[in-house]
């Protein structure tokens, strides 16, 4: 899951429902809050600590930060050197999600349907628009980030990380991680912790009374992203991130033939195309392995 939020398009929540632990993530995400203070003073540490469950959190969390500390440089280095053979792991990656997602809805009645096209279509349309760029921002903006951002991370389909590019925050924000800004880190991680326990109660809500109706809306969440990862991209217009570098802003998909002529570079084509059937073999053996 660090892995993957540190990648503009790709949400660890899609890695947290392929593992199978999605519904008790949220669930536990669910409990953080009064209530377990409300129980830490009344029955003491461990039955707060039994009341978030806490061991499936803590090592959840470990990860995750042990993601982003070990492997967040070598996924960034892959985007920069070779994203057709990362973006193709991805694309794999998120076509096996959504069809294991599909399978898991129990009735295809017309509000599912309504939802999946609506999650479809909003996902779509927040993977065309064109990001902007904050050189100095607000503790106040960095804060509303982090809520933002968080949110989009622990839904499949949308990346919070994307959110972030798109809020013209996400080089600011790794930039602050690489170079260990305690104040913005800190900032960040209370709007996260802010839009995690107030988004994780409503998705538990909907999962628990509506969870056929959710299972549609995050399967069309996911089917819609898979624009943002398609491996061949054109560069429709640029912009220059605040270290004065210029960077592609908003791009186009083309065939892998049409990249080759258009940027006269490798498409590895059959490197990606290897790495997108990985991907799939991956999600299957993983959702065996899940159960």
């Amino acid at each position: 899951m660090g892995a993957a939020d540190a990648v503009p398009g790709v949400s660890g929540g899609t890695i947290a429902f392929i593992a199978g632990i999605y519904q008790e993530l949220i669930s536990s995400l669910s409990c953080l809050g009064p209530a377990a203070l409300k129980v830490l003073f009344k029955q003491g540490i461990k039955a707060a600590w039994l009341h978030i469950n806490g061991n499936f959190l803590s090592v959840l969390l470990l990860g995750m930060l042990s993601s982003l500390i070990v492997l967040s440089n070598t996924v960034l280095y892959l985007l920069s050197h070779y994203p057709q053979i990362l973006w193709g792991f991805f694309f794999g990656l998120i076509c096996a999600s959504t069809y294991v997602l599909a399978k898991s809805i129990e009735q295809w009645n017309v509000l599912a349907i309504t939802g999946f096209i609506i999650g479809t279509l909003v996902s779509y349309f927040l993977t065309t628009q064109s990001s902007s760029v904050i050189d100095t921002p607000s503790l106040l903006t960095v804060f509303l980030s982090g809520m933002l951002a968080i949110c989009a991370m622990i839904l499949p389909g949308i990346s919070g990380s994307f959110i972030l590019l798109l809020l013209g925050m996400y080089s600011y924000i790794l930039s602050a991680v690489k170079n260990i800004e305690l104040l913005v880190l800190i900032v960040f991680a209370t709007g996260c912790v802010a839009g995690l326990l107030s988004f994780s109660k409503i998705l538990n809500y909907f999962f628990s009374c509506h969870r056929n109706l959710t299972m549609a809306l995050l399967t069309g969440f996911l089917l819609g992203s898979l624009n943002k990862v398609w491996p061949w991209k054109e560069t429709i217009t640029t912009r220059f991130d605040r270290h004065g570098n210029e960077v592609a802003d908003l791009q186009q998909n083309i065939s892998p033939v049409a990249f080759e002529i258009v940027t006269g570079l490798d498409s590895y084509l059959m490197l990606s195309a290897t790495f997108s059937v990985f991907g799939l073999l991956l999600v299957i053996l993983l959702t065996r392995f899940s159960k």
